[in-house]
């Protein structure tokens, strides 16, 4: 089965974000239109909570989500933070309320932040 065709009205003819794009409880600006490319990966990442609780692991509740905008460098971000290392990889959370994860980082993979598309908004 072929995967669906990724949301024209995201998505650019070249791969890249067409719009910014913000976290979803307050609003402020994660990346700005076109800085990250679109990415269908399967990750698992555990239900959005404050920082504190993220870090901490928790249990096992989350999602496994496919659709992710994929950011090479860290320095393309305008505004997100990261959690404490869990099992070699960090989370990715709004630097400004700290609701996340909306995104994961393998410390493996220096270059490869991802940004789940089901856990932000866009503009």
């Amino acid at each position: 089965m072929e995967a669906p065709a990724p949301p024209s009205e995201l998505v650019s003819e070249e791969g890249r974000n067409r719009k910014a794009v913000l976290c979803r409880r307050c609003g402020s600006r994660v990346l700005q239109p076109g800085t990250a490319l679109f990415s269908r990966r399967q990750l698992f990442l555990p239900s959005m909570r404050k920082k504190p609780a993220l870090a901490s692991g928790g249990g096992p509740e989350g999602d496994l989500l496919q659709e992710h905008w994929l950011v090479a460098d860290m320095f393309a971000f305008e505004n997100v933070g990261f959690s404490k290392a869990v099992g070699g990889v960090k989370f990715l959370v709004c630097a400004d309320c700290e609701a996340g994860p909306i995104g994961w980082h393998c410390l493996d993979d220096k270059d490869s932040f991802y940004v789940a598309l089901d856990r932000v908004s866009h503009e």
